[in-house]
């Protein structure tokens, strides 16, 4: 289990891997972003992409489960006030293998709640050709070990 004095800014933290079924690309599009490019394969070959390609927030999806598999699952998480920054920079295509790489860039005791801390981090989801196709900045809140002394 891992908890806030367990973070270290600068360390690194890499995930497993998922491969995007072309079939799950496009139910998840139709359900939550039906845009042509995502669903239509037709109107995705003449869309500036060339083909299907995953709805951004599908790729934020998997990535936030590579976060909870590799990290969260196994620490004392507490949820989170959100995130700064979500860029989605490359296409993700069927079949793409997406894995995340995690660093931490800050770690910071809350002075309102002794329990706790934040622990910022920066994500970059990356393929199967090491191309990032998205990062994130967010913020997780964990639970100390042992409390701080008020």
């Amino acid at each position: 289990m891992r908890y806030f004095e367990d973070f270290q800014p600068g360390e690194v933290i890499e995930t497993g891997s998922y491969v995007v079924p072309r079939e799950e690309i496009i139910a998840f599009a139709h359900q939550f972003d039906p845009q042509p490019f995502h669903v239509d394969e037709e109107a995705a070959r003449r869309s500036m992409f060339g083909g299907i390609i995953a709805s951004g927030w599908h790729t934020a999806s998997i990535s936030h489960r590579l976060f909870v598999e590799g990290l969260l699952r196994t620490s004392s998480s507490m949820g989170s006030p959100g995130l700064d920054e979500l860029r989605w920079l490359l296409p993700v295509r069927p079949g793409d293998a997406l894995s995340v790489r995690v660093e931490v860039l800050s770690v910071t005791p809350s002075r309102s709640k002794p329990d706790r801390g934040a622990v910022k981090f920066r994500m970059e989801v990356r393929n199967q050709k090491g191309e990032v196709v998205m990062t994130e900045v967010a913020t997780g809140l964990f639970a100390r070990r042992q409390p701080a002394a008020s």
